[in-house]
């Protein structure tokens, strides 16, 4: 695996406190299509996973087009972090119950059992975070740049 430990870390930091990522899909006829989503952090392996309905216009995209951007900000502090990378679509309720929140019960009215649940997993290809130093975006390096 390419992702170390060490860089996963160093983006988690980056992201902590951070509620909200900014997903973004590509639509079938090529346009963008931002959203936002409850942001968690990545796991071991580099994954960043999202609780999305299966009939939502994101789902939708990534059907045609798996590519994706997650953008974070958090103004106070000048943290702002792009992840572009790979989004499948999963089914798995033993994991959704990990990553469940009561709050979610708006969206799915069964709960982690909804029949529309689905599981969005972001593989990283690539991120960046604003260095205020430099005055501009660089890269998170330990990340594959598959094309």
């Amino acid at each position: 695996m390419a992702e170390t430990t060490g860089t996963i870390a160093q983006l988690n930091e980056l992201i902590k406190g951070i509620d909200i990522a900014v997903l973004t899909t590509v639509r079938p006829d090529g346009t963008l299509h931002s959203c936002p989503m409850a942001s968690q952090p990545a796991d071991a392996s580099g994954v960043f996973w999202f609780i999305s309905h299966n009939n939502s216009e994101k789902v939708e995209a990534v059907r045609t087009n798996q590519r994706v951007n997650l953008a974070y900000a958090d103004h106070l502090s000048q943290r702002y972090v792009s992840i572009s990378g790979f989004c499948e679509l999963v089914r798995d309720h033993a994991l959704a119950k990990t990553l469940w929140y009561p709050s979610y019960a708006s969206w799915f009215p069964g709960g982690v059992d909804d029949p529309g649940l689905v599981l969005l997993e972001v593989h990283i290809q690539q991120a960046e975070y604003w260095d205020a130093a430099h005055g501009r975006m660089v890269p998170l390096l330990g990340f594959p740049r598959i094309m």
